[in-house]
């Protein structure tokens, strides 16, 4: 089944601001938030829809190439690392967040749950050609890992137990008499930092951290047509979560090097080439670099210095997509520092000092001479 634009799943017109695309999806979120719809599957697959449109609407990278290949610039598993802001998210930014706290509903702060890990960027360079062809890389990214021994409670196994303090619920309460009658303040649980569990004795692998430092080698793809500053994420290679949340993602941000003949902007390419002016009056070809070789420029007669040119197809292929753009030649005309007698007479013929010989018969001694 085919995907809706995601403009119009957000009802946003394509020049949206950043501005009007948020309040769009705050709108929406709420909606058919599943908090606010439980058991309603159709309400729950609306929802993951708002969420990923405006996932790649909301961030200007991943929005422009949507705007330039559509779905086709995404992959299914790029949509797995997302995620959903929570109801109190939604309601947080018009200033409502600490509602349930204030009147002592719905648990007031919650147990500190599994939190997941941090994201991690690695900056990676490679050549021109390399961004045309597209590469294989292997790249070392230190990070934590969840640990293995104790798998991440950061007790030493069979030493994990109930916290006394809270009775295993992460809270506690307290309550405060003022004038205008009792206050119960609801707080994480200090002994156990509101997990419920502490540990009899520390994990002799992690020392009580639950996470262990690893060197992960990753093998990756980088796509042909990639242009500096995009990024590729790898997910599940971030920092390891705490208290077995998941573990963040890695964005890995690719920096591509200058070329010595060729300026990239978007797909098209740009050089220069020098002919000299009997090829400029007179007409030719010339041999001109191209990513895969040379090409052949066919030069009209009477070619002005700082002409562009176009090679169609010869530029760089777009992101996830083998269509190229277009090669764009500027022939700069190369005037000659020093020039014959027989030449300088020539240039004043064919300049109109001397009259007495046709265009042609100066083309054909123009030739002999230069």
């Amino acid at each position: 089944m085919a995907k809706k634009d995601y403009y119009e799943v957000l009802g946003v017109p394509r020049a949206a601001p950043e501005e009007d695309i948020k309040k769009a999806f705050r709108q929406m979120a709420r909606k058919y938030h599943p908090d606010l719809n439980p058991g309603n599957k159709e309400s729950e697959e609306k929802f993951k829809e708002v969420n990923e449109a405006f996932q790649v609407l909301s961030d200007p990278q991943k929005k422009a190439q949507y705007d330039q290949f559509g779905h086709a610039a995404f992959r299914p598993e790029d949509f797995q690392g997302f995620r959903s802001a929570s109801f109190e998210d939604l309601f947080r930014d018009f200033g409502f967040g600490d509602i349930f706290n204030v009147f002592g509903g719905r648990g007031g702060q919650r147990p500190r749950g599994p939190m997941p890990g941090a994201d991690l960027r690695y900056d990676l360079e490679i050549s021109f050609d390399e961004a045309f062809q597209g590469v294989k890389k292997t790249i070392e990214v230190p990070h934590s890992v969840t640990c293995t021994t104790c798998q991440g409670t950061g007790a030493k196994p069979g030493t994990l137990k109930s916290c006394p303090k809270c009775g295993g619920s992460g809270q506690v309460r307290s309550v405060r008499r003022s004038p205008f009658g009792q206050m119960v303040q609801i707080s994480p649980c200090p002994q156990c930092s509101g997990s419920g569990r502490i540990a009899g004795e520390p994990c002799e692998t992690c020392h009580g951290e639950g996470r262990t430092g690893k060197v992960a080698k990753i093998e990756m793809t980088v796509p042909r047509g990639i242009d500096d500053g995009q990024y590729l994420r790898v997910g599940g290679e971030g920092e390891a979560g705490e208290r077995g949340g998941q573990p963040g993602d890695l964005y890995v941000v690719v920096h591509v090097a200058p070329h010595p003949v060729f300026e990239r902007h978007g797909r098209d390419l740009y050089c220069k080439t020098i002919i000299d002016l009997t090829t400029a009056v007179l007409g030719g070809e010339v041999h001109v670099p191209t990513m895969t070789g040379e090409g052949t420029l066919k030069i009209p007669a009477g070619t002005q210095s700082h002409t562009v040119f176009r090679l169609k197809g010869q530029g760089m292929p777009g992101l996830n997509s083998d269509r190229r753009g277009d090669q764009f030649v500027k022939v700069v005309v190369h005037i000659p520092e020093k020039v014959t007698k027989k030449q300088k007479e020539l240039l004043r013929e064919f300049s109109g000092e001397k009259k007495e010989e046709t265009s042609a018969g100066f083309f054909e001694k123009l030739r002999e001479f230069v």
